[in-house]
């Protein structure tokens, strides 16, 4: 496994590997890396020749208030663990180099970017789009990977590389879940033993909402409110949002008709924790 801290050095990579027509697959992370993680490592390694895997906590998708300086950071344990899926190259920029000073340029998409959590973090995903940017312009991969609990991310980086006519294909992975269900995340190491078993209620009402729709039921506001009264039952747990959305434009809907994807965001103790659940009716 190579390490490239410079963006020359990744570009040339990059570009002398498709000079010998290899396929470059692409797994984008904030470090602190998990199963999920490594998912995508191992999905990218059968799909492609090379595989780039970066580490970089990106600053400017963190809010004012948010958890920047706070963030899990354990660069010699992530080293360790990609040693046992062999990727070609860590790709691991400085912050100033990424984004020196006079930095002014940003890329948001719009509409996809307001809802669901664009609502209690306006800010986030025009941080997100605007390094994943700069990452594909630096890796050029033809492939890249992403976790599919981050659902609104990756449908927005979708629409991102539609939109600009970027060459990249992007393929979304199946949730990665802890032995009791709670979904992976490097935000998980926030929460104390208490707050990780009250933590599980989010995947137990999504899996709720499941059964209910497996027995007949159709109601979409009796399935979101035995939810809600769920995860109520867990005083420590406070919900961002519980929604019924359209999976290709997040639009909230009123009934149970074709897909439709359960989303719930929640603050767990410091953490503010993600899941959601993909169903057809």
């Amino acid at each position: 496994m190579r390490e490239i801290k410079s963006i020359r050095e990744m570009r040339l990579f990059s570009q002398k590997a498709k000079s010998h027509g290899k396929k470059i697959g692409f797994v984008a992370t904030m470090g602190a890396l998990h199963e999920g993680h490594l998912s995508l490592v191992a999905e990218a390694k059968k799909r492609s020749d090379i595989v780039v895997v970066s580490i970089f906590v990106n600053p400017i998708q963190f809010g004012p208030s948010e958890d920047y300086h706070h963030y899990p950071r354990s660069l010699k344990k992530d080293k360790e663990q990609l040693k046992h899926f062999d990727p070609s190259v860590l790709f691991i920029p400085d912050a100033k180099e990424m984004f020196p000073d006079g930095f002014k340029t940003h890329v948001e998409v719009d509409a996809l970017s307001k809802k669901m959590c664009g609502r209690s973090r306006p800010t986030h995903f025009r941080g997100v789009t605007t390094i994943v940017t700069k990452l594909f312009n630096i890796v050029s991969p033809d492939i890249a990977f992403f976790g599919a609990k981050d659902f609104q991310q990756q449908l927005i980086i979708k629409q991102m590389v539609k939109d600009l006519d970027l060459p990249v294909e992007i393929v979304a992975m199946p949730i990665v879940r802890e032995f009791d269900g709670l979904a992976m995340s490097s935000r998980n190491a926030y929460l104390s033993a208490k707050e990780r078993s009250s933590a599980t209620i989010l995947n137990k009402a999504l899996s709720l909402a499941k059964l209910e729709i497996e027995k007949g039921e159709r109601d979409l506001r009796k399935i979101l409110f035995r939810m809600r009264s769920l995860i109520g039952s867990e005083p420590i747990v406070r919900i961002d949002y519980l929604l019924a959305v359209k999976p290709d434009t997040l639009e909230e809907v009123e009934s149970l008709k074709g897909k439709v994807l359960l989303a719930v965001a929640a603050h767990v103790g410091k953490a503010r924790l993600i899941d959601n659940l993909l169903v057809s009716v």
